[in-house]
């Protein structure tokens, strides 16, 4: 994978930006990360705590991370509500995150998240972003209404950036993004999570492991 780099200082002196040049941080998004979350979200407060995905797929530790979380409601367009499997209109809780290294601007990914409003809202700690970063992630989220996540299925497709993605990815000219649709369905076979992520392609490594059961 190229080294993705960062500009990270402004010398005025000579009327252009002088470059301090350090390399991006990685992420590997290994497809074992989801029963790591699952069996996470099963451990006391303490342990869940400690550690996120996010630390998971870079191996950064959490005093290195710059964490927010937006919460609002939305009226589920066409293509959530087929995806949900609701009508249009259904009110949707959108969850937006960016999470970044403390020494870089950019964050590693642009992660929105879409939950069945009427679902969560049993909970009333699910509606609020102040409670974020939560500890267990979105398994233990909605475990504490009943639902167990059975299976995730995740599709990728890569295109150029949007001039907003590109600003707000850091990205170099000509480089592309990974578009991720994760779809989270439970024990029932409901759609309980959807979530778009747009991933940079200079330093974003998708792993795929496959466990295969013995004879």
């Amino acid at each position: 994978m190229p080294k993705a780099y960062e500009q990270i200082a402004d010398d005025g002196r000579h009327g252009r930006d002088t470059f301090l040049r350090r390399p991006r941080t990685r992420v590997v998004r290994d497809s074992r990360r989801h029963q790591w979350e699952k069996s996470r979200a099963l451990e006391p407060s303490v342990t869940r705590a400690e550690t996120g995905a996010t630390e998971h797929d870079t191996g950064l530790a959490a005093t290195d991370l710059v964490f927010s979380a937006r919460y609002r409601t939305v009226e589920a367009p066409t293509t959530l509500a087929e995806a949900f499997g609701v009508p249009v209109g259904t009110v949707l809780l959108e969850r937006s995150y960016r999470t970044r290294h403390a020494a870089e601007a950019a964050p590693f990914s642009l992660v929105t998240s879409y939950l069945l409003y009427a679902m969560v809202a049993a909970n009333p700690d699910l509606l609020d972003a102040s409670h974020e970063p939560w500890p267990g992630g979105t398994h233990h989220q909605l475990s504490t209404v009943g639902v167990e996540i059975d299976r995730i299925e995740e599709r990728f497709s890569a295109r150029a950036p949007t001039t907003r993605e590109a600003r707000a990815l850091g990205l170099p000219e000509r480089s592309a993004v990974i578009l991720l649709r994760k779809t989270s369905y439970d024990t029932y076979g409901r759609v309980v999570d959807v979530c778009d992520v747009v991933l940079p392609g200079d330093r974003t490594e998708l792993l795929f492991t496959t466990c295969l059961e013995r004879w």
